[in-house]
């Protein structure tokens, strides 16, 4: 009998864990989708004058500045396609502040060239993004020959003796070269399916439960 209690006990623990999991990641479910959709609607409205708002993650802003093609970063990635290159990276002062601002992508060819510096600076339309740390699992950046694959803010101050802002802008103009990237709701929102796991596994422990129940007790 006390076999028996301590095995309810046992099975009754895990299911209270597996629905309490469950209905974790259904309150991170209503949360990401408000995140979401709040990125969703400041993607659809007109850009603001960056200087007179405060930034923020996804805010699509006009503006104007100084940029640095001295201290132009290349940083590898992959375009739309897959096709390997660089995004093209520069220093932007604006209003005495100082931004990262990412043109977009070329071919490894063009790097160093003329061609990808024919820039009108003062018309800037750009997305923000609030900088992720650096990925730990890429290779180190080779500052002196520059060639990025994390725009780690050491390494930029190392290359350029400033500190910049945590928002990088991302270059919206219409051009061909750079390609601007195209800014999109990109997170992952896989919390539903995590939740029917849980209590997948909660139902299944239960019915196994009864199971045992019917055909020992």
């Amino acid at each position: 009998m006390r076999n028996k209690l301590l095995f309810s006990i046992f099975v009754f623990f895990f299911i209270s864990i597996f629905i309490a999991l469950g209905s974790w990641q259904l309150v991170r479910l209503d949360w990401k989708n408000e995140l979401l959709n709040k990125i969703d609607v400041s993607l659809k409205k007109e850009p603001v004058d960056l200087m007179t708002n405060v930034p923020e993650d996804y805010l699509k802003i006009k503006t104007s500045g100084v940029i640095d093609f001295d201290k132009q970063i290349y940083l590898y990635s992959l375009n739309e396609k897959g096709a390997p290159g660089f995004n093209v990276v520069n220093p932007i002062i604006i209003n005495n502040k100082n931004f990262l601002l990412n043109r977009g992508w070329i071919p490894f060819d063009k790097k160093n060239t003329k061609e990808i510096d024919i820039f009108d600076h003062k018309t800037i339309l750009g997305t923000l993004r609030k900088q992720s740390k650096a990925n730990r699992f890429k290779p180190v950046n080779d500052i002196n020959d520059n060639y990025w694959f994390t725009l780690d803010r050491d390494d930029i101050f190392q290359y350029t003796n400033k500190n910049f802002s945590p928002f990088v802008i991302y270059l919206n103009n219409n051009l061909e070269l750079p390609k601007p990237k195209i800014i999109t709701v990109n997170i992952s929102n896989s919390h539903k399916k995590y939740a029917i796991t849980w209590f997948s596994l909660a139902l299944s422990i239960f019915l196994f439960y009864l199971y045992v129940r019917k055909n020992t007790y």
